[in-house]
């Protein structure tokens, strides 16, 4: 089954959906279409989750001109310019032979689309050789609008090993986050997560969870998951352009009736509020977004 490693497989069996992974499977490939290759050219950043020189895992979040991505040939494309300075990944995005998964997400449309392969450093930026691409639904992407690119900016605010409570409070409050995950040979990945606000849970400050729901059935996060549970997570905040990284562990419970939810355990925190960030509008939720419970054991939405 093209593109899904043992992991994967696993998980795909105790779900149940064996057969139509391997038929969504068949849309992975290594090449970059020409309708692939126009949209990448038209998005103002770029999810990239891969491991430092520590091993850590982390998601990162590159902005640009549009165009700053672009294909350059069948199986690779080509960023210009790199991550802020003290960003976590700064260092793996210059070294080659870097594995890296991409994933390039416009909200104004609701598309995306991952890229993963090995990177190659260049004077502008970097590269990266192709080895899976594909395009996944829309399922759970909140529609924005990009409003304007702020110059200004502090740059790496905070670090640490835990959650503050500020930090806790703009997870409980995200309809959106990006997660990279691994399988060591067989490349890393970088993913989206997306619901109302609340669908991530803060149980301490150094563990937070959030309910895997129904996707396309590849399974290829929670796979590298069963291979390797180190994780990155990057929670943007769109209207001030903020981001909090995490890294750290994480596992993926089943339960009785078919539900998965993934717990996290936070090993490290970075905050940042970078120059150049671009500002969203507020969200337009997916129609998508599964209802919350509250705390009396009704839902909301």
């Amino acid at each position: 089954m093209s593109g899904y490693h043992w992991g994967s497989l696993a998980v795909q069996e105790q779900a149940g959906v064996r057969d139509l992974a391997e038929h969504v499977g068949r849309s992975i490939g290594a090449d970059i279409r020409e309708v692939a290759a126009a949209f990448l050219a038209q998005q103002p950043h770029l999810v990239v989750g891969a491991s430092d020189g520590g091993g850590r895992l982390w998601a990162s979040l590159l902005t640009g001109v549009p165009g700053f991505v672009r294909a350059t040939g069948r199986r690779r494309i080509e960023v210009e310019g790199g991550l802020p300075e003290g960003d976590p990944l700064a260092g793996a995005l210059a070294t080659t032979g870097t594995a890296v998964g991409t994933l390039s997400l416009d909200p104004r449309t609701r598309r995306r689309m991952r890229l993963n392969g090995t990177l190659e450093a260049t004077p502008d930026g970097f590269a990266v050789a192709a080895e899976q691409v594909f395009a996944n639904c829309p399922k759970y992407l909140q529609k924005r609008r990009p409003l304007l690119r702020e110059r200004t900016g502090s740059g790496v605010v905070s670090r640490g090993g835990v959650l503050t409570p500020g930090q806790a409070r703009a997870v409980r409050a995200a309809d959106t986050f990006f997660i990279a995950t691994t399988a060591g040979r067989d490349g890393a990945d970088a993913s989206h997560r997306g619901g109302l606000p609340g669908f991530v849970e803060v149980h301490s400050p150094a563990e937070l969870s959030w309910p895997d729901y129904p996707g396309n059935a590849m399974f290829m996060t929670l796979g590298n998951l069963v291979a390797d549970p180190r994780a990155g997570l990057l929670f943007p905040d769109w209207e001030s352009g903020a981001v909090l990284q995490l890294s750290g562990r994480a596992r993926t419970e089943f339960g009785a009736g078919g539900e998965r939810r993934v717990r996290f355990v936070v090993e490290s925190a970075v905050q940042s509020l970078h120059p150049g960030r671009l500002l969203w509008s507020a969200p337009e939720y997916s129609p998508a977004n599964p209802a919350l419970p509250d705390h009396r054991g009704r839902t909301t939405r």
